[in-house]
């Protein structure tokens, strides 16, 4: 009986224990029209996705994705637009800007929380992870990965569910392969951000549309 008493107990204790990093500073800053709040929660939901890694009870690695999508760029600039109060002709100026970058790459924003400093290298050309793209039909590394830095207030504003210190990046990869195939066929529905280490692996599944 006492033996089925401490188990309980010890499953309500990891129960209990959060899967993402402790808060720590100010909250993302959010809309005031709860509505359009609301709404852009509702999108960003749809094109981003959580991980982690753990060795035991450690954390070694949070990780959050959005793939950037037309929809969702359109969406993230208005958002801009709100707290901002931009005119109407610099939302357009911005919107050509994201129109033509979604029209040469599949990108993502990843954010991620190491750790171990040493382990966040994503940028490196040496670095001990390995990041690809899964759709459907084949698995494509990226042309690029740029370290935009660390996350601040306006960032977090875009993609709330990055801590205070995370990093943010940059990763793009091509729209078609070399022979002109689709690298995310038309039937797809998701794809797919891994990360891969001798650390552990993650993988983030999003809309592809």
């Amino acid at each position: 009986m006492k033996q089925g008493l401490r188990v309980g107990a010890l499953l309500g204790l990891l129960s209990s224990c959060t899967t993402t990093p402790p808060t720590i500073g100010d909250a993302a800053p959010q809309l005031t029209d709860r509505r359009s709040e609301s709404a852009y929660r509702k999108m960003l939901e749809r094109y981003s996705d959580r991980a982690e890694i753990y060795d035991g009870f450690d954390t070694r690695l949070f990780a959050g994705t959005t793939f950037e999508t037309m929809t969702f760029r359109e969406a993230r600039v208005r958002r801009l637009a709100e707290f901002q109060f931009l005119p109407k002709p610099r939302v357009e100026a911005l919107l050509e800007k994201e129109r033509s970058e979604e029209a040469q790459f599949h990108e993502f924003h990843l954010g991620v929380h190491v750790n171990d400093s040493r382990f966040e290298d994503l940028a490196n050309k040496d670095s001990i992870w390995r990041v690809v793209m899964l759709t459907p039909s084949m698995e494509v590394e990226p042309l690029s990965i740029e370290r935009i830095g660390r996350a601040n207030l306006d960032m977090r504003a875009m993609y709330p569910y990055m801590g205070v210190f995370w990093v943010a990046y940059r990763v793009r990869f091509p729209k078609a392969l070399a022979d002109g195939t689709p690298v995310i066929p038309a039937s797809a529905t998701h794809v797919h951000l891994r990360l891969a280490s001798t650390l552990g692996h993650a993988e983030l599944r999003v809309h592809a549309r």
